[in-house]
């Protein structure tokens, strides 16, 4: 099995899945992802309430479930196929990307950036600038990227290991 394959048949339910979770939480409650809102909103709003940091511990399980989940379950396919370290690593790391990719360019990019729909809105911040921040998400696209790099490395190591 090709490590495309792999990333393909793990990484579009994982990356379907966390933006569903995303987008649920968005509609709901979106003050609950506060931490990722461009600087001059959250300066502008109130910080976290106690419930809403308890609320979004709630919405931090099944997101890291799955962004954790889907890697180690391409990773342990690549382990079968026995193609070695490399083959494993990229595996996991190529899950989370991609997971990565569709988050920067369809959530923030489309949805938040270009098309700015009302519920994406926090109350009282309405015309900000913020909104309209690509370099932000790509910022948070790299980092995201590094951070799929060394969850990937960690994934390939336990699934080597085991």
């Amino acid at each position: 099995m090709t490590t495309i394959f792999i990333i393909l048949t793990y990484g579009i339910p994982a990356s379907l899945l966390l933006s569903v979770v995303i987008l649920v939480v968005e509609l709901i409650h979106p003050r609950l992802l506060l931490r990722g809102y461009p600087k001059d909103v959250q300066a502008t709003v109130s910080p976290l309430t106690q419930e809403e940091k308890r609320k979004t511990l709630f919405w931090a399980v099944p997101f890291w479930l799955l962004l954790v989940g889907f890697p180690t379950a391409a990773a342990l396919e690549a382990r079968a196929s026995d193609q070695g370290f490399l083959f494993i690593f990229l595996s996991a790391f190529g899950v989370i990307f991609l997971s990565n990719l569709v988050d920067w360019l369809i959530l923030d990019w489309l949805i938040i950036c270009t098309i700015t729909p009302k519920f994406v809105v926090l109350p009282g911040t309405e015309g900000m600038a913020g909104y309209k921040n690509y370099a932000m998400h790509f910022r948070g696209f790299l980092i995201g990227t590094v951070l799929a790099a060394v969850v990937g490395f960690i994934v390939a190591i336990l699934t080597t290991l085991l």
